[in-house]
């Protein structure tokens, strides 16, 4: 036996309070009758007068009350097993890991922005598959497709700057790289979400997208920076800032966001850009998308369910309630002939 709403049974404290008030509302009544005279000669003399009887009509309104809790608590017993079938879609995020993504013009850097961009699609997701892909440089699956969205928040958590030695937004890859984490032999069901500042080196990002689209795979790239450009600050071991990435020459790295890329990415696959906000609105209208394409079966699994038996308790309830409202508080008269 289990409760499948066991935070209703905290319900049960109202049953003993009304408990002790209809207890020490009968025994006040027999206080304040007892001041008239005898209480004993009082009640044979009073037809009128049962505290027996108006014990037991509140006792049938406390245990109608009871089983009402265990109605609300949805009281389950009993079990069998169900394959429970899932359908989705299977999207890969791919996130860039790049020194430009310290750059703070989203609060507080870009990195933490795209992972939390991250966690709103993983709270979003209903059935859907998710993989997460980390690009710098170069490009590395960092959690397989999965169910679990517990475990992809744990490979997530790892996700930072500096997690790719190998420096540089290697878009194009990280587009290839997320077509070998999907299955090659579907044409269908595939998403992309890539969360990049866009500063491509030299990747073909445009013609990677094309060959995402020839397996079915849509594109939508959320920009995450700002089009005017920002630096790249540098910390030190303690992390505190010791100044900002400079070049060669030494004059201040400005990395700023590359749109026009993403949007020919996006439009290569039929998918759509999106730019990175404060309010995640761009979190939203990606799901749309993603809840109007065809959905596939997922593998389902073998799972015990409980057997629902609220209804008896809710049965006994309506029973005991209906019962107590034809019980007269009165005592039946005594015939003296």
């Amino acid at each position: 036996m289990r409760f499948a709403a066991p935070e209703n049974l905290a319900l049960i404290g109202i049953i003993v309070t009304l408990a002790i008030f209809f207890a020490w509302a009968i025994n006040r009544k027999k206080k304040i009758l007892s001041r008239f005279g005898d209480i004993f000669l009082l009640l044979k003399t009073s037809p009128q007068i049962s505290f027996a009887r108006q014990g037991g009509k509140a006792a049938i309104l406390l245990v109608g009350g009871f089983f009402i809790v265990l109605t609300l608590s949805q009281l389950q017993c009993g079990t069998h097993m169900e394959m429970m079938k899932r359908e989705g879609i299977d999207i890969i995020v791919a996130i860039d890991v790049s020194n430009s993504m310290l750059a703070e013009d989203m609060k507080p850097n870009r990195i933490s922005k795209a992972t939390q961009e991250v966690r709103g699609i993983l709270d979003r997701l209903q059935g859907d598959r998710i993989g997460l892909v980390a690009f710098a440089g170069e490009a590395f699956i960092q959690c397989p497709l999965t169910l679990d969205y517990s475990a992809a928040e744990i490979f997530l958590d790892v996700i930072d700057v500096g997690l790719i030695p190998q420096q540089g937004t290697a878009v194009g890859d990280a587009v290839r790289k997320a077509m070998e984490a999907f299955e090659t032999k579907e044409r269908k069901h595939k998403v992309l979400i890539l969360l990049t500042d866009g500063e491509d080196h030299n990747t073909e990002p445009i013609k990677a997208a094309e060959e995402a689209r020839k397996q079915g795979i849509k594109i939508f790239p959320i920009g995450i920076g700002s089009p005017v450009g920002e630096p790249i600050p540098m910390y030190n071991r303690q992390g505190q800032r010791v100044g900002y990435k400079k070049d060669n020459s030494g004059e201040v790295i400005v990395t700023t966001l590359d749109e026009m890329t993403l949007q020919k990415v996006a439009l290569a696959t039929g998918g759509k850009y999106y730019h990175g906000t404060a309010g995640e609105m761009e979190l939203d209208k990606v799901y749309d998308e993603i809840s109007k394409m065809e959905k596939k079966e997922l593998e389902g699994k073998l799972m015990m369910q409980y057997e629902d038996r609220f209804q008896y308790p809710l049965f006994l309830a309506i029973v005991l309630i209906v019962l107590e409202a034809f019980i007269s508080e009165k005592r039946k008269k005594v015939n003296s002939e």
